[in-house]
């Protein structure tokens, strides 16, 4: 089995050992080759990365560095936002609208569950 990684879970184990203790040991029992993220959880990292650049540039800097890791580390297992997660999410969309971000994760999350990657 395969999962997709949210913001809010990398942003929990970002924390070590004051993270949830349900959540680092999920984390810790599934293996490192289950495990996916999305360009977009990339770009919602990046996105807070540079709303506290404003405020403390050296705490900027630090996330910098981890995200630059963080990437690195899933390398393979970024998923990318393709023309088949688009078309999934416009069915995802009616009748109930989701946003922009989170339509297109559970269409990501869905493509991963049914064994299409991307």
């Amino acid at each position: 089995m395969s999962f997709l990684i949210d913001t809010n879970v990398i942003s929990e184990l970002r924390k070590g050992a004051r993270a949830n203790a349900g959540v680092r040991s999920w984390f810790a029992s599934v293996d490192d080759g289950a495990l996916h993220i999305s360009v977009l959880v990339i770009g919602e990292l990046r996105q807070g990365i540079e709303g506290l650049r404003r405020r403390d540039p050296t705490a900027a800097a630090q996330l910098d560095r981890w995200l630059h890791e963080l990437v690195r580390g899933y390398a393979a297992r970024v998923l990318p936002v393709d023309a088949a997660v688009a078309d999934r999410w416009g069915h995802l969309n009616v009748p109930d609208r989701l946003s922009a971000v989170d339509g297109l994760l559970a269409a990501t999350a869905e493509r991963l569950s049914a064994g299409q990657p991307g």
